[in-house]
């Protein structure tokens, strides 16, 4: 494996082997398979468990990483092309992005979507243009568009819950935020869960439709994997049987790049907060997915979060896991 930026470059049987690989070495660790290797990580936005579960994953396989973010590490850094650099910003990225990846033998890049431009964020055009920059194996740790790492992870926490590929009901619930929110979870989720063979709903108010581009792939991969993919507006309709309900907001595809007419529609959408009486016609053992962080009260209930439905520990344990399997098959020297 040379590259780990969107589980769509991958078959579902890579993508099995390597939840495959996680798990035997969650339960058979192997202190010494990446002895000497180093992962550069660059962070160009926030993170918690991304920076936390990539590092303790190089520990746990006796390597070793650093890390390098512009708020913390750095004088400035400029990310425009053909800027005039007489501000502040003491490095553009062109520099220190094939510098920051020459230290190490692999890479791992994280970059939020802008949210101005819906077909410049589709096209993941700006993560694009540092992948050019890149001469070593890399690793999309979250782009304008995909979140790969999570999705492994939450197939990784699919399988060791045993919800069904096919016939298993996965319901993709856009959760209100008082901020728009980049498609980035959302868009890796639905490929995820279309990919493993479920019948998967996105359940979602008008005006927060995702976008055709992304519904035809998942359909796409569904089609190809037994599954299938469908968007609506009726909650009853849409969780009634679920194995999964997985919240995640974001903005308005309507209105993408608009900040005023995209608060003015969420605004009266506060009810679409997860709670017990989502549950009522679920499936019995029907379990409640987010990615983290998650706004207790706006998202998600206190008494879902913190009760016996909730996974969301476990899908971020299992990042450390899946994590491991990705860094195993790019540095290793079995690879994948």
């Amino acid at each position: 494996m040379k590259e780990f930026y969107d589980l769509g470059d991958f078959s579902p049987e890579e993508i099995e082997a390597l939840v495959t690989l996680a798990g035997r070495l969650q339960r058979y660790p192997e202190p010494r398979a990446l002895e000497g290797k180093v992962l550069s990580l660059l962070f160009l936005s926030p993170s918690l468990r991304t920076l936390a579960s990539f590092q303790a994953a190089m520990v746990r396989l006796g390597g070793g990483s650093f890390v390098i973010s512009p708020d913390m590490s750095i004088h400035g850094l400029e990310t425009r092309p053909g800027i005039v650099m007489d501000g502040t910003a003491a490095e553009h990225i062109r520099e220190a992005v094939p510098v920051i990846a020459a230290y190490g033998d692999a890479m791992g890049i994280r970059a939020f979507a802008e949210g101005k431009s819906l077909d410049k964020e589709i096209a993941d055009t700006e993560f694009n243009a540092l992948r050019k920059l890149v001469n070593t194996p890399l690793i999309n740790m979250e782009s304008a568009i995909g979140h790969p790492c999570q999705s492994l992870a939450d197939w990784k926490t699919l399988d060791d819950l045993q919800v069904p590929k096919q016939g298993g009901r996965f319901v993709l619930s856009w959760a209100y935020h008082p901020r728009a929110l980049p498609l980035a979870v959302p868009s890796s989720t639905l490929q995820m869960a279309a990919m493993r063979g479920m019948d998967v709903t996105v359940l979602r108010p008008e005006g927060f439709e995702l976008p055709p581009a992304i519904m035809d792939r998942a359909t796409q991969a569904a089609a190809a994997s037994g599954g299938s993919v469908r968007e609506t507006d009726e909650r009853a309709e849409a969780l009634e049987g679920a194995h999964i309900i997985y919240a995640k907001s974001w903005a308005s595809t309507r209105h993408y790049g608009d900040k005023l007419k995209d608060t003015e529609l969420r605004r009266p959408l506060a009810d679409w907060c997860v709670d017990d009486p989502w549950f009522e016609t679920t499936d019995q053992d029907c379990r409640f997915m987010h990615c983290l962080p998650v706004r207790r009260g706006v998202v998600v209930s206190d008494q879902v979060l913190d009760g016996p439905r909730s996974v969301v520990i476990q899908e971020a344990q299992n990042r450390m896991y899946a994590q491991m399997a990705v860094l195993h098959a790019l540095l290793g020297k079995r690879g994948l």
